[in-house]
């Protein structure tokens, strides 16, 4: 039994049609008809009721569907385990993280703890604050970082950091008039929803003073730098997301007058302690507080 025959199986049990898994394969149609004729020739059973219109499963067809997904799954992991190896791997941490994460000090940290553990493959899912707990907690990641607290019981979260948020604005607003908060939330539209945090408590005070102020949702962290940079608006931001900007002067720092920033914070969450993730959460700890 070859494995492209059961690849070619799972395709036509999808589409139910043979012209469609070799368009989906990148082959011919009577190449797709020999691997199921020869894959039913070594389950000695039929697998596809032949008709006009397409295929259907047969009833052998339907009770092999899951042990033919099982088969594909071990096989893909273990060729990606072998790959891990080939380019010198020996170990694995999978980490969820938020993208205002991703978008800020994460990489660097990456850096220097891949430099320290080359054996480490360090695999990074990009997902909603929201979303990171449930992968912890299914087990799908080892570790996860957001900026909310997860809801989940059965998992540790741990704040390991918190930092200033900013009121940003483009450069190009000092060349209209002085520039201080009350100007810029009077003039400009203030970008909002790009933290998972902070805004629900944020907007409606900032309302409180400004009632007549323009909102302007962006979900997106580099999204929201961008319109600020082509003096679209203006955005309240967590200092690491901004710290490059602001040292090459493409945004700035808008003093506060009534409103407080508030506090941006980051949580460690986790399951199981496996080794690569308390490597990882101790370089963590160490490192982030120098930030």
């Amino acid at each position: 039994m070859e494995i492209k025959w059961i690849q070619t199986f799972l395709i036509a049990a999808q589409y139910g049609n043979f012209r469609k898994a070799s368009e989906e394969l990148y082959l011919t149609q009577p190449a797709v008809s020999k691997h199921i004729r020869q894959l039913e020739k070594n389950l000695q059973t039929t697998l596809f009721t032949r008709e006009r219109k397409g295929v259907t499963l047969s009833a052998a067809g339907l009770a092999f569907l899951p042990i033919a997904q099982k088969i594909i799954k071990a096989f893909e992991q273990g060729m990606g385990e072998f790959e891990s190896w080939k380019q010198g791997y020996k170990r694995k941490l999978v980490i969820a993280t938020a993208p205002q994460i991703t978008s800020s000090f994460l990489p660097s940290l990456l850096r220097l703890f891949m430099e320290r553990h080359p054996e480490i493959e360090v695999m990074i899912h990009v997902q909603k604050s929201y979303d990171i707990g449930g992968e912890v907690s299914s087990g799908r990641v080892d570790i996860g970082l957001t900026r909310i607290q997860p809801i989940q019981s059965n998992i540790r979260c741990e704040m390991i950091h918190e930092e200033r948020v900013l009121l940003v604005g483009s450069p190009m607003m000092e060349k209209s008039k002085d520039v201080n908060e009350s100007d810029v939330l009077q003039t400009y539209r203030i970008i909002t929803d790009n933290h998972p945090d902070y805004w629900d408590d944020l907007l409606p005070l900032i309302k409180n003073f400004y009632p007549h102020v323009q909102t302007m949702p962006v979900h997106q962290v580099e999204g929201t730098k961008r319109f600020i940079r082509e003096g679209l608006g203006v955005s309240y931001l967590p200092y690491s997301m901004v710290k490059a900007e602001l040292e090459l002067e493409e945004l700035m720092e808008i003093s506060p007058i009534h409103i407080q920033p508030p506090i941006s914070k980051t949580y460690l969450i986790s399951q199981v302690d496996t080794e690569e993730s308390q490597l990882f959460t101790q370089f963590l700890k160490e490192t982030v507080a120098t930030l």
